[in-house]
């Protein structure tokens, strides 16, 4: 009698998954690459999230660039919510010193925490984009990763740029916090806290 195969696992290990440091967009394109074609659990429980602001000028805590109890000042971040059926949720960020995965209440008070207490130019706003969204209109060629003399700024993932039938690079409209601007929908951090925080 053969043993039963085992399932996949829902998501890799961090230190299995594929990662190159300055590029989460797509570090979190290849997560739900992943899901889509490996994973057991549905792809429509899970959202992309950019996050950014009008001045491109975030502060997100408990970065592995950071140090202490300073935040690393990202132009935008990019990370995985995942919103179970059952009512759970969870933050994969490859980036983060905290858990992977994170349950969303910790993650929202350790990495991101309060606007209250910043200035206004620096508060957040976050663009939630469906999986399966994502993984059909996201494109990048990675030009904002070079320099005015075609230098990488940052050593670029190995495998080819992600593009679409339509489209070689849209970046920018996923990082756009204006709502009628590309996919999704743009909350601010209280609104994105509200809906997305455990129910009690």
């Amino acid at each position: 009698m053969q043993a039963a195969a085992s399932a996949p696992p829902a998501l890799p290990v961090r230190s299995d998954c594929c990662y190159t440091s300055c590029y989460c967009e797509e570090n979190v394109w290849k997560l739900c690459e992943y899901i889509r074609d490996q994973s057991p659990l549905p792809l429509e429980e899970f959202y992309a999230v950019f996050l950014s602001n009008e001045k491109r000028m975030i502060p997100v805590w408990m970065q592995q660039a950071g140090r202490r109890d300073d935040p690393v000042i990202w132009d935008y971040h990019v990370i995985l919510l995942h919103v179970c059926s059952g009512g759970q949720r969870s933050i994969y960020d490859l980036d983060t010193v905290l858990p992977f995965p994170c349950p969303c209440d910790l993650y929202i008070k350790e990495a991101l925490r309060s606007d209250h207490n910043i200035p206004q130019d620096l508060r957040r706003k976050l663009r939630l984009v469906r999986a399966d969204e994502f993984l059909r209109t996201f494109a990048s060629d990675r030009s904002h990763m070079k320099d005015p003399d075609n230098k990488w700024k940052k050593t670029p993932p190995s495998y080819p740029c992600i593009q679409t039938p339509e489209s070689s690079m849209n970046l920018d409209d996923f990082i756009s916090m204006a709502p009628h601007v590309g996919y999704g929908t743009v909350y601010t951090l209280d609104e994105f806290t509200k809906r997305f925080s455990t129910p009690v």
